[in-house]
């Protein structure tokens, strides 16, 4: 399948990677219809059609899957039942969805792809719990293996920690403990795979996170050449054994051992917030790969032309988006949302030069 200028994409998600997507497809020439449950989206402001109905809604389904071409997503959470009665239409198709939403069934897929992961287990109980956190050495995190993000569902625990209190904290639902890993760096691979099996990767950023929410990503990052390419082949042989088409990423840390410098925290089948850079540092945007992925076109070169930090504006950091507005090489990417919340991303900032260090917040 291979489309042209004129042709509909879909999108199931209406929220800022959606619309960043749309505006990628746009400047390639086609069409955007969005579906998804939530009034006022903030990709309905830039696609040609919104359809808003529940994921369960098979009508609105049907009539959305009729009205487009093909079909892609813009977060892991969409339910892999709303996914799978759109057949071939979708692109990546639902294992890829199916994998990313458990995280013990991620775990496994990526140890058999050949990706070193962090020791694990599974939980379904205080009991659970605490003899996990006594096998993986008394300091780990404890996540719900469904519907994570962004540090939601996620309590760190220590020698001694109350199990119960922190299993009723992510509201007692089937989770997996995981030992943490000392690391010197998060980084990441933003990979597109095409249609015809064609691989083209990303620069890997210096990531840093506060409170679970990924704050800013640099490039260039912290990987050694060697390195770099070894954790490109990694994500492309995770890409190939999903059957994948479109941007894809993988989070790693970065140990800095000799054995397991690498480990693989997890995988988001969708294009991806360390990524938001190559929309003003690589010749071809993340958004626009997808979007030529999933038409069938050839992948675009992602060759960084400029060094660059992206950051988050979480919650009122947007307010001040003037200040943005005549900074020395900045670029604002706001995202439209008219309802400002604490941890909720609103836009990001751009900041195109060389040797740049760019900090909200001190």
């Amino acid at each position: 399948m291979i489309l042209t200028p004129g042709a509909t994409i879909g999108v199931l998600g209406g929220g800022q990677l959606g619309r960043m997507l749309a505006t990628a497809a746009a400047e390639l020439g086609f069409t955007v219809h969005i579906f998804c449950p939530d009034a006022d989206p903030p990709a309905a402001a830039v696609a040609a059609a919104t359809t808003i109905a529940a994921w369960e809604d098979e009508a609105a389904l049907a009539a959305f899957a009729a009205a487009v071409d093909v079909v892609t997503y813009e977060f892991e959470n969409v339910p892999v039942a709303a996914v799978r009665p759109l057949g071939d239409k979708v692109r990546p198709g639902p294992l890829a969805l199916e994998v990313a939403q458990d995280r013990l069934a991620e775990k496994a897929f990526l140890a058999e792809c050949g990706l070193p992961v962090a020791p694990h287990r599974d939980v379904a109980s205080p009991g659970d719990i605490a003899a996990a956190l006594e096998a993986l050495g008394g300091h780990a995190i404890l996540k719900t293996r469904r519907m994570g993000y962004d540090g939601k569902g996620q309590v760190r625990l220590t020698p001694g920690a109350d199990v119960a209190a922190a299993f009723t904290a992510i509201g007692e639902v089937p989770a997996i403990v995981e030992a943490l890993v000392p690391f010197q760096a998060e980084t990441s691979t933003v990979l597109a795979r095409g249609a015809d099996g064609g691989i083209a990767a990303y620069a890997a950023p210096a990531n840093e996170h506060a409170e679970g929410i990924l704050r800013r990503s640099t490039v260039p990052g912290p990987l050694a050449a060697g390195l770099e390419a070894e954790a490109q082949r990694l994500t492309a042989d995770v890409a190939a054994a999903l059957g994948y088409v479109g941007v894809m990423a993988i989070e790693w840390f970065v140990t800095g051992e000799t054995a397991r410098p690498l480990i693989a925290n997890e995988m988001a089948p969708r294009v991806h917030n360390t990524g938001h850079w190559t929309q003003d540092a690589a010749l071809t945007s993340q958004f626009e790969n997808h979007i030529r992925a999933i038409a069938g076109w050839p992948l675009g070169a992602t060759t960084r032309t400029a060094d660059a930090t992206m950051v988050n504006l979480i919650g009122h950091d947007a307010d001040d988006w003037r200040a943005h507005l005549d900074m020395e090489g900045a670029k604002l990417h706001l995202y439209g949302k008219r309802d400002t919340r604490p941890g909720r991303k609103m836009g990001h900032v751009n900041v195109v030069r060389r040797g740049v260090d760019f900090r909200l917040g001190g």
